[in-house]
C-alpha cells in the first residue's frame, strides 16, 4: 500500500511538474515569435484563472445539478450515512455530505473543493448491489480522492490547459499579423526557428495538455485506490466493487464527457486499444484490480 501511493504521489508530481515547463517554454517561444510582452502574458494568465476560480468555488453545486443528485439522510440510507461517518474519522476529516442518484447503475463519485465542503454521491444501484465491504471500499476511494485533493489538483490542472490552449492560440493570431515580419527582422536563420518552433507548440500543445491532464486522472485514480484500501485495511473489498461495477452492463443516464472523470468508473462506453486508453480519464479497471490484488 505504502509504495503504491508513494509510487502514485512521484508520478502525480513529475506529470504536473512538465505541464507546468510546456507551458514555461510555450510562453517563452510565444514572446520571442510574437512579441507581446510579458502583459499580454500577465493578462491571459488572470483571464483564465479568473474563469478556473469562478468554476472552482461553484464546480460542487453544478456538478450536483448535473447529476440530478439529492441530499439523504440517515433514516433513509443509515448504512451509508454510518459508513461515510466512520470513514471520515478514519481519515480525519470532517463527515461529507450525503448525497443519492435515483438509478440503477453502480457507481460513486467525490466532489467539493475543500474537505470542509465535500460530498460524497452514490448510485441507489450502487447500494442495491453491493455488499457491506464493497460499499466500505467505494466510500474509502471516493473519501481519498477528497483527502489527497484531488478536486484541487484536477482544477489547477484545468487551468493549465486552458492558458496552454490560450497561449498557443495567441502564437498562430500573432503570426498571421506581424509574426513573420518580427521573425524575418532576426539575423540569420534564428527568425525562421523561432516560428516553425511557435507554430509546432501551438499545433502540439493543446494535445499534450490534454494527454498530461489524463494521465494526472488517471494517476490520482491508483492513488485513491491505495489510499482508499488503507483506510479499510482490506484491498479486496474495493476489487471486488471494481469488478462489479465494471460488469454491470446498466447505463449511467445523468452521466456525460463533463463529469465522467469524477466518477469511480468511467460511467461511459471504454474505447479500447492502446491510443485509446491515452485518450480515457480512468485506468483500465484490470490494472486496477491487479494493483490492489498485490497489496
Amino acid at each position: 500500500m505504502y509504495e503504491q501511493i508513494a509510487s502514485n504521489k512521484r508520478k502525480s508530481f513529475i506529470l504536473v511538474l512538465f505541464f507546468l515547463v510546456l507551458i514555461f517554454i510555450l510562453a517563452w517561444v510565444l514572446a520571442q515569435v510574437a512579441g507581446l510582452g510579458k502583459g499580454g502574458l500577465v493578462l491571459a494568465v488572470l483571464i483564465a484563472g479568473g474563469l478556473a476560480v469562478a468554476g472552482y468555488y461553484g464546480s460542487d453545486n453544478i456538478t450536483l445539478a448535473i447529476s440530478h443528485a439529492r441530499p439523504v439522510t440517515k433514516e433513509e440510507f443509515p448504512f451509508l450515512c454510518n459508513a461515510v461517518e466512520g470513514l471520515s474519522i478514519a481519515a480525519g476529516l470532517p463527515t461529507p455530505r450525503c448525497y443519492v442518484i435515483d438509478d440503477t447503475a453502480p457507481n460513486a463519485f467525490a466532489t467539493g473543493h475543500n474537505p470542509k465542503n465535500s460530498v460524497v454521491c452514490v448510485t441507489t444501484g450502487l447500494l442495491q448491489k453491493m455488499n457491506r465491504v464493497e460499499l466500505e471500499g467505494v466510500i474509502a476511494h471516493e473519501m481519498s480522492h477528497i483527502k489527497n485533493y484531488d478536486i484541487r489538483l484536477q482544477t489547477l490542472v484545468v487551468v493549465m490547459v486552458g492558458i496552454a490552449a490560450l497561449l498557443s492560440d495567441w502564437v498562430f493570431r500573432s503570426f498571421w499579423w506581424g509574426g513573420r515580419r518580427r521573425g524575418g527582422r532576426v539575423k540569420g536563420g534564428a527568425g525562421t526557428i523561432f516560428l516553425a518552433v511557435g507554430l509546432v507548440l501551438a499545433a502540439l500543445s493543446p494535445l499534450i495538455a490534454q494527454l498530461i491532464r489524463l494521465a494526472i486522472s488517471r494517476k490520482r485514480e491508483f492513488l485513491a485506490d491505495a489510499s482508499g484500501a488503507m483506510l479499510t485495511r482490506y484491498p479486496a473489498g474495493l476489487a471486488s466493487a471494481l469488478r462489479k461495477i465494471a460488469a454491470d452492463t446498466e447505463p449511467l443516464e445523468v452521466a456525460n464527457k463533463a463529469t465522467a472523470h469524477l466518477y469511480i468508473v468511467n460511467p461511459l462506453k471504454d474505447l479500447k486499444g492502446a491510443v485509446n486508453k491515452l485518450f480515457s480519464t480512468h485506468p483500465p479497471i484490470e490494472e486496477r484490480i491487479s494493483a490492489l490484488e498485490k497489496m
